[in-house]
Formats: structure tokens, C-alpha cells, sequence
């Protein structure tokens, strides 16, 4: 005796069964799509928001220096002023975290003066100052006037007047040939000047001149005054742990490191601020669109109980029916998250552009958005496919 077995749905056929219900019934798929989609696009879209307005509010608290320490040296147990070490800057620069480190030397024998005429005592409260190259891109700095320092003119007797500085010098402007300072005992040629540094005001009122020179011009000793570090912002506080063992390894409690930025803590706060809004608005959103899935697919079980008194009086089996409806409620929900996705992406897009910020829709916004829904689907089409698999074929059938 031969025994019939059922034959196997394979993927392409799960898909295919799965979709006939949904192409039947259009306008009905399309509202309920529609349903999930705004819930969706409605989470998409505040995450988006609140993405790029956060990545709009994170420059600016940059700019504010959350994540710039300094390093100074302290005074050693006798109670004299210490000294950084001169390999102190690159020890700090290869601290993982740590994206920038530039350094300034306060060069204490050199004063400025606008000519080689005026009294030494009047120094107008003025400091030179040796600099690294890259010191603007760590504190923020920009030149107003004339060009800033380069590996060049770093080794010749060129200096940058802060703001203050050139205030003070009476020097507004650097023309063409050249202004001239009177620093250390001998001139030097000005090629440019800062504008105001807010995340390190000291450089207002200094004479920087490049590190080479100084050591080459001004006798300087090359141990840097302070160093200036730029890290990630989830790890300012560990790198602030270890600055003073890393600068100046055998002495580091004579070295003095800056406290984080107030305003580290307050991007902190908004960060869980925002994050509370959006899994809540994420729930709600997800609740939705759950409901409105279950609806639908009892209401099609309800409806189709005849098509499935048919399928199973033709050999499909329980199991056959359960994977047609969860199928079914899976593209239900995967047509609706993916639309949704697309709406909100453009909705964030749309108000970014208004307020002239850089869209920023997080990746896992957009694939959890995704994701959540299918899930969502297959638990809210779960209990209608199982109960359209009990359905007996004769009482399926029988049923007007």
C-alpha cells in the first residue's frame, strides 16, 4: 500500500501563496500597509529629527571644548614650579582615545615689544609663546589675518600675534612686506594674527612663534607649558585618569590636568533624554502597527475559510496553512516597514533642509525599523494562521 505524503512548500511557493491573499484584496493591504508605514515613518522620522538635531548641537558643544583637556605642570614637594618632560606630548599622542595633542612653551625671558625703543618693563601683560603646528585644529583657533605657521616658517624668526596680542602691538593688519616685532632681543616678522580663542583665552594675549625657532632664537628649553588633547567623548574621563601618569611617568603628581567641560555632562543628559523619547514613541509606534496586523489577518481567516476548507480538502496540511497566513502577515508588515522607512527618511530630509541641517538618519533606526516590524508581524499573524489550521475542511467548507 503506497502512502501519500504532502508535498513540500519551498520558498518561492511559500511566497507565492503567501502574497496571492494580499494581491485580492489591494485597498485592504494598502491601509493596513498604510497604518504600519505611518507608524513607522513617525519613528523613523523623530529619530532622524532628533539625530540631526543632535549632530547640529554636538558641533556646537564642540566648539565649547567638552572634549579639550589640558595638561600643566604642577609644583614638585618642595613646592617649585615642575616641568613636563620633552617627549611629554609624544607620550600623550599615543594614548588610544586621544584624536589631537598640540603644545605651547612659555618662553619666561622673552618679552615683545612694537619697537626695540620702549621701556622693558612695559610689556602690556604680552607672552611668546612656542607653538605646534597643529595647535589651531586642536583649540579651535582660526587666523584673521595672514597665514598661520607652517613647517617652513616655523624654523625662521615668523611669529602669530594673538588677538589681544596685536591689539596691544597696535597691529590691525599684515600687509605685503612684512610687520616687524621686537621679541628676545631681535625682530621678528608677523604673518599673522588669530582671532579670539574661546577654549583657550591665554592664547589671546601671546606671541606664538613656531617650536624650532624658538629653541634656535629665544634659548628656549623645549618643555612644553601646556598640552592641549582632543579625545573621543565617551572617553574624556578615562583619558583624564591617565594623563598625569602618561605625561610625566615618574612624577605624575606634579602634573596638573583640566576637568572635563560642564557641558560634556549636559550633551550626556540630552543624549538620554533623546533616547528615552524615541524607544517610547518606538513602542507606541510598534504597538500600533502590531494591532493593526492582527486585525487584518483574522479578519482574512475569517473571510477566506472556504479557500481553506478547499486547500485542505485538496492534501495541504496544518502546517501548510500556517506558514500561508504567517507568509502572509510577514509581507503584510515587511510592505508597510519598508514604506515606512522611505517616508520618514524623506520627512527628516524635508525638515533638516528647512532648518539647514545635515540629515542624519542612524543605520540601525533604519534596518530596526525593519526588523522590529517583522516581528512584530509574525508574532500578530501568528494567532490567526494557527487558527486557520485548526479549521476542520468540512466545517470550512460548509461555512456561507
Amino acid at each position: 500500500m503506497t502512502t501519500l505524503a504532502p508535498a513540500r512548500l519551498g520558498p518561492r511557493d511559500v511566497l507565492r501563496v503567501g502574497s496571492a491573499g494580499l494581491r485580492t484584496r489591494p485597498l485592504r493591504v494598502f491601509l493596513s500597509a498604510l497604518g504600519i508605514a505611518i507608524g513607522i515613518a513617525a519613528m523613523i522620522a523623530v529619530v532622524g529629527i532628533s539625530s540631526s538635531s543632535r549632530a547640529d548641537l554636538d558641533r556646537q558643544l564642540a566648539a565649547l571644548g567638552t572634549n579639550l583637556l589640558r595638561v600643566t605642570p604642577g609644583n614638585t614637594i618642595f613646592g617649585e614650579q615642575a616641568t613636563l618632560p620633552d617627549e611629554s606630548v609624544t607620550m600623550i599622542a599615543r594614548i588610544g582615545p586621544v584624536t589631537q595633542v598640540a603644545a605651547t612653551g612659555k618662553i619666561s625671558d622673552a618679552k615683545v615689544y612694537r619697537t626695540d625703543h620702549i621701556p622693558a618693563g612695559q610689556t602690556g601683560g604680552m607672552s611668546v609663546q612656542a607653538a605646534h603646528l597643529d595647535l589651531p585644529a586642536t583649540v579651535g583657533a582660526t587666523v584673521a589675518d595672514g597665514t598661520w605657521l607652517n613647517a617652513a616658517t616655523a624654523r625662521y624668526p615668523a611669529v602669530v600675534l594673538g588677538s589681544t596680542a596685536a591689539r596691544r602691538l597696535g597691529i590691525s593688519t599684515v600687509d605685503g612686506d612684512g610687520v616687524d616685532v621686537y621679541a628676545g632681543g631681535r625682530w621678528f616678522t608677523v604673518i599673522g594674527i588669530l582671532d579670539p580663542v574661546p577654549l583657550a583665552p591665554e592664547l589671546d594675549s601671546a606671541v606664538l612663534v613656531g617650536w624650532p625657532a624658538a629653541e634656535s632664537y629665544l634659548d628656549f628649553d623645549g618643555h612644553p607649558t601646556t598640552v592641549y588633547t582632543r579625545s573621543s567623548d565617551a572617553a574624556v574621563e578615562a583619558v583624564r585618569g591617565v594623563l598625569a601618569a602618561t605625561a610625566n611617568p615618574e612624577a605624575p603628581n606634579e602634573v596638573e590636568v583640566s576637568r572635563p567641560s560642564d557641558a560634556l555632562q549636559a550633551r550626556r543628559a540630552t543624549d538620554r533624554t533623546f533616547t528615552g523619547l524615541l524607544l517610547g514613541l518606538g513602542a507606541v509606534a510598534l504597538l500600533v502597527g502590531g494591532v493593526g496586523v492582527a486585525n487584518t489577518m483574522v479578519i482574512s481567516v475569517l473571510e477566506r475559510r472556504p479557500e481553506i476548507g478547499l486547500r485542505r480538502s485538496l492534501g495541504a496540511t496544518r502546517g501548510q496553512i500556517r506558514i500561508q497566513f504567517l507568509a502572509e502577515s510577514l509581507l503584510l508588515s515587511a510592505l508597510g516597514g519598508v514604506g515606512g522607512v522611505l517616508l520618514g527618511v524623506a520627512v527628516t530630509t524635508l525638515y533638516a533642509g528647512t532648518q539647514s541641517w545635515t540629515p542624519v538618519v542612524p543605520a540601525w533606526a533604519t534596518a530596526g525599523g525593519v526588523a522590529a516590524t517583522l516581528v512584530i508581524g509574525a508574532i500578530a499573524g501568528l494567532y490567526p494562521a494557527i487558527r486557520a489550521a485548526r479549521l476542520a475542511p468540512t466545517a470550512a467548507l460548509t461555512t456561507p
